[in-house]
């Protein structure tokens, strides 16, 4: 009898628990809801944002009407690409214009050509110098190392919101990206840029 005491002890427990993660899951929309309509960025538009895979052209974040989007203005974004190795490695497109404020996503694409697998990273810059602290990235492939099979490809989003209060002589802003095979010698930004500091990503 007190073996099946606690076996129905134990069921009840577990009961309570699983209604409490769902309790929990349940609220955490509303919860993001809130903070979204709070900061003005659309938490939520990241994670329900197609997931692109292999042959996928992806498509951009949805950001809300927002009064922190600045549509007075639009400044260019070119996106450049450096492999140190033997590897492909390029944007999806070349340039975009967006408004400051407003949330935007571009595709970088990678495949390993090499026989081999390996682990990289990429390490991004910015021209010009000023743009660092106003490029805020959301989402980036560059927050992680990856490990690419032989061959295989992959198509990687950056989503980034260009500070307003960037100073307005600023136009255009490329954005650069170096990827290098993790082990080696970590490359030098390209020449005329910086490497960022945000989001965990490694200073000049």
């Amino acid at each position: 009898m007190s073996v099946r005491r606690e076996n129905t002890k134990m069921v009840g427990k577990l009961a309570v628990v699983a209604v409490g993660m769902f309790a929990f899951g349940y609220v955490l929309i509303p919860i993001y809801k809130h903070i979204c309509e709070l900061t003005g960025i659309n938490i939520l538009s990241l994670s329900e944002r197609q997931v692109p895979g292999n042959g996928s052209a992806g498509r951009d974040v949805r950001l809300p009407a927002n009064s922190q989007v600045d549509r007075s203005r639009t400044i260019t974004v070119e996106f450049d690409a450096n492999a140190r190795g033997p590897w492909d490695f390029k944007p999806a497109r070349r340039s975009m214009q967006v408004h400051p404020g407003e949330l935007a996503t571009v595709m970088y694409e990678f495949q390993n050509v090499q026989n081999r697998r390996m682990a990289a990273q990429a390490i991004p810059s910015y021209a010009p110098r000023q743009a660092a602290a106003h490029f805020n990235k959301l989402e980036c492939f560059c927050f992680s190392q990856y490990t690419l099979e032989p061959g295989e490809k992959r198509e990687w989003p950056v989503a980034f919101v260009i500070d307003p209060r960037i100073s307005r002589d600023v136009t255009t802003i490329t954005l650069s990206y170096t990827f290098f095979e993790v082990g080696g010698r970590t490359p030098a930004a390209p020449p005329g840029t910086v490497a960022g500091s945000h989001g965990g990503e490694p200073a000049s």
